[in-house]
């Protein structure tokens, strides 16, 4: 059974540590309900319900294949659903209910949702022409209407944040990787999200970058952001997460804080799973 969030975590070698505070508890930020999602004959998720806490910190975990990448994609609705309900302060997520149907919303009005739940993908996605400080004033601009000088001040408080105040007008071919997913990051939170979606952000990196990013993102975790990390970083899920959910064949196989995930995992499958990536 899932211990309280708040109270001290019990690790393999039975020593109590504090866990990461959740910032409040009082309602679901988001909701996913059964869903479902098929490519052709392939159900990728099968049925796929959790949800997660204002200011809650959730790491995904699950071999490759394992459906995680498409539930993030589904949440943002970049992929649509064939089943189930994802709602998001209580809305639902890309589409309207009549008569008991689900109907798709058009594209502004996902659009605005959407820039409600900031997503960093795997490849950073920059835009090749426009520098960093760019990069982050862009969607503000366009998807908010934001004033530009307004988004200035946004971008350049944003690249700051992630410690690149020195690289504002440099071009993503003049930076590293690392440095590309950290204004990926900025660009992300410049949209002044209430959710940040992580898709592997660091699978793409060279190990020697991995850390920067990571660094970044246990920022954010305690500064009280809202998670959702689908990662194979185990560092990360045990030191910053609430909770860790595990996935395989297109369902939750296991559920649990992180000093129970790793300490004790439930399931056969989380401790084959455990035991081949720690030996990796």
């Amino acid at each position: 059974m899932d211990m309280d969030k708040g109270e001290a975590r019990r690790e393999e070698g039975g020593e109590a540590r504090p866990g990461p505070e959740l910032a409040t508890r009082t309602s679901k930020l988001l909701q996913v309900i059964d869903l479902q999602k098929r490519f052709g004959r392939n159900e990728v998720l099968r049925g796929i319900t959790m949800g997660v806490d204002q200011g809650e910190v959730v790491a995904i975990l699950g071999p490759s294949g394992s459906g995680k990448s498409t539930l993030l994609r589904c949440i943002n609705h970049l992929e649509k659903i064939d089943g189930g309900r994802i709602l998001f302060e209580g809305r639902l997520v890309g589409y309207r209910e009549t008569n008991g149907a689900l109907k798709e919303e058009g594209e502004r009005v996902v659009a605005r949702m959407r820039a409600e739940m900031g997503m960093v993908f795997q490849r950073f996605n920059l835009f090749p022409h426009l520098s960093a400080l760019g990069n982050v004033m862009e969607a503000p601009v366009q998807v908010l209407g934001r004033p530009k000088e307004e988004a200035r001040a946004t971008a350049v408080a944003m690249l700051t944040r992630v410690g690149l105040a020195a690289k504002l007008d440099a071009y993503p071919a003049q930076l590293s990787g690392g440095q590309q997913q950290r204004v990926a990051i900025a660009r992300a939170l410049a949209m002044n999200p209430k959710l940040m979606l992580f898709d592997e952000a660091t699978s793409a990196l060279d190990p020697e970058l991995v850390g920067e990013v990571l660094a970044v993102m246990r920022d954010l975790a305690a500064e009280g952001m809202t998670m959702l990390a689908v990662t194979h970083e185990m560092g990360f899920a045990r030191e910053a997460a609430h909770r860790v959910i595990f996935m395989d064949e297109g369902v939750i196989q296991e559920e649990a804080p992180p000093g129970e995930f790793f300490g004790a995992p439930r399931t056969e499958r989380a401790r084959n799973f455990l035991r081949r990536v720690t030996q990796g």
